[in-house]
């Protein structure tokens, strides 16, 4: 594995939506969210991480150091006891681990850097990896160098509710009474969405070893996360750029959110209700971004 990053980045995400639902809201019957004073849709940090970690767990295969921790169906104490188990304990004998952790004060910083080491989620986002407690003994909790905020879209959407139709009914006794049954589902015809991250060198440095490959990585599965993850609900969706920002040093050399409004999307034509990325023009004032600030734009 390549070496720990040195620099610090900040990174918008453009990434658009066309017939389909986004990110639908369970408390809300699954319709897209939406920030109900402003109109603009929203995105979960958590739903956008979710597709980077497949991405990830789909190209790399369960290589070595490349394993994901937050899997659908996987127990979260599974992935905790492959790290006891490293050190050659059994993560079921409680007589052991309480002697190991008196022996070795050091042993929790052995766990927690095993999943670092193993696992790029943690290496990247960090995690809380303390459910899986026994003799006071745990993975830890550590902070992650990459954070993202919730995606929002650049103008306000109109979700729709689209009642359909089946042939296919669910019961025979219902069968005999009626040759269809209805269902719903909410879309969002069209909206661009902007979502904005950070990446800590500093993080990477003192907490998880996050790497220049991992960045590399990173930056691939974020341009490709809805390529392999497309489906009926959430209709056409696509990232359409990614805008990074590479700072000279570890700390920065310029607060992020002087970065962040360097980046101007606008309508091309305000009159029109937007319906595809080309009615959108996004530019990057340079002149506003300050010395030791380098721009990326990568699509």
């Amino acid at each position: 594995m390549s070496e720990t990053i040195r620099n610090r980045y900040d990174f918008v995400i453009l990434f658009d939506v066309e017939n389909g639902n986004p990110n639908g809201d369970p408390d809300a019957g699954n319709m897209p969210r939406i920030d109900p004073e402003t109109g603009l849709g929203l995105v979960t940090d958590v739903c956008l991480k979710r597709k980077i970690r497949n991405y990830v767990d789909m190209v790399k295969e369960g290589e070595a150091g490349y394993q994901i921790y937050i899997q659908e169906k996987v127990p979260l104490n599974d992935m905790d006891k492959l790290a006891v188990q490293y050190v050659g304990l059994d993560p079921d004998d409680e007589k052991a681990l309480k002697k190991a952790k008196k022996d070795d004060p050091e042993l929790d910083v052995k766990l927690r850097d095993f999943m670092c080491r193993n696992f790029y989620d943690v290496r990247t986002f960090g995690a809380v990896m303390t459910t899986f407690v026994k003799a006071n003994l745990n993975c830890g909790q550590v902070r992650g160098p990459v954070q993202l905020g919730f995606a929002r879209s650049v103008d306000p959407i109109m979700p729709q509710e689209v009642t359909i139709t089946r042939v296919a009914i669910t019961t025979k006794a219902d069968a005999e009474n009626k040759g269809t049954e209805m269902g719903r589902k909410y879309i969002v015809p069209y909206g661009l969405y902007r979502a904005e991250g950070f990446v800590s060198a500093n993080l990477a440095r003192k907490a998880t070893g996050f790497s220049e490959d991992d960045l590399s990585l990173l930056w691939q599965a974020i341009l490709n996360m809805f390529e392999n993850d497309h489906s009926a609900a959430r209709g056409k969706m696509c990232v359409r750029e990614l805008i990074v920002f590479r700072h000279d040093s570890e700390l920065g050399n310029a607060p992020a959110h002087k970065l962040f409004d360097a980046v101007k999307v606008r309508r091309v034509n305000p009159d029109a209700a937007p319906r595809s990325y080309s009615d959108y023009a996004v530019e990057v004032d340079m002149a506003s971004v300050p010395d030791g600030v380098t721009c990326q734009r990568l699509s």
